[in-house]
């Protein structure tokens, strides 16, 4: 029995393993290319603390007060713009894969990959809350 309990709590990782996180689609295309886009903007922001990486696989603002007031808005704007994509970027890869119920392991593989990629100085969140790497 405890064999079987182990083995039901490894599928999901299995499943996920299973999964093409390369797939790509005229849909996931897209929304890669807005987020490369939208990343020259959003660089100088993680590179100040502004903004940081969450542990679902998106982008928050780390610190208001890193950005002048007369450009808050503008980089909420972004944030939100990039939180959208990322969001239909993971339901989308889990979809093309025939699973669209492995999206939140889709979004936690990816969540895992961004703070792996982000440079030294970012801020990412974990367990504890958030983390300079």
């Amino acid at each position: 029995m405890k064999k079987l309990f182990a083995l039901l709590l490894l599928l999901p990782a299995m499943a996920i393993a299973a999964a093409d996180l390369e797939i790509n689609t005229p849909a996931i295309s897209s929304l890669k290319n807005s987020m490369q886009a939208r990343h020259g903007q959003l660089a100088a922001y993680y590179a100040s603390g502004a903004v940081g990486l969450t542990r679902d696989g998106l982008v928050a603002m780390h610190d208001a007060n890193a950005v002048p007031l007369k450009d808050r808005q503008s980089v909420n704007s972004l944030i939100s713009a990039e939180n959208n994509d990322r969001n239909a970027l993971y339901k989308e890869i889990a979809s093309a894969n025939g699973h669209p119920e492995w999206e939140s392991e889709v979004r936690g593989t990816f969540a895992q990959r961004w703070v792996q990629k982000a440079q030294g100085g970012w801020w990412y969140q974990d367990g504890s809350g958030w983390v300079k790497k």
